[in-house]
Parts: structure tokens; C-alpha cells; sequence
């Protein structure tokens, strides 16, 4: 299985990264709002644990997001331990 992490940037917004939590790993509103604070606080949080291939779709979804609104938010999948 592997893990789905955004990584921290002083630039995208917070709201952007509620909403794609929201919209691409089906995060309440309140879920989406702990894991963006886990993610500005600690540098990184994990969206949820999915199939390699799940996983690197994920990734793909949510950086095609940002780039297309112009954010840096990166995204990466990992072996989970």
C-alpha cells in the first residue's frame, strides 16, 4: 500500500488545499481541515493510503489541480511502513 503526502509551500493557499482534500480523497470539510493544518504545522500530512496505482493517480489529480490554478502544492505517494 502506499500513501498519498502533500508537502507544505508558502504560497498555496489554505483553502485550495481544504478543497482538493475535499474533492479528490473525499475529506469532510472538518478531515480536510485537520490534515491541511497537520501539513502547514509539521511540512507534510497524509491524504489516505490507497494501491500503488490509486495512489499515483491521486498524485497526478492533485497536481494537475495546482498547476492549473497556478499553485506549487506538490503531492508525492510512498511505500507506506
Amino acid at each position: 500500500m502506499y500513501q498519498v503526502v502533500m508537502l507544505n509551500d508558502d504560497f498555496t493557499p489554505m483553502e485550495f488545499v481544504i478543497e482538493v482534500l475535499q474533492h479528490f480523497f473525499g475529506k469532510s470539510r472538518e478531515a480536510a481541515t485537520q490534515i491541511m493544518l497537520k501539513i502547514h504545522l509539521d511540512g507534510k500530512g497524509v491524504c489516505g493510503v490507497y494501491s500503488h496505482e490509486i495512489a499515483e493517480t491521486k498524485v497526478a489529480q492533485v497536481m494537475d489541480a495546482a498547476n492549473g490554478a497556478g499553485h506549487p502544492l506538490q503531492a508525492v505517494s510512498e511505500p507506506v511502513e
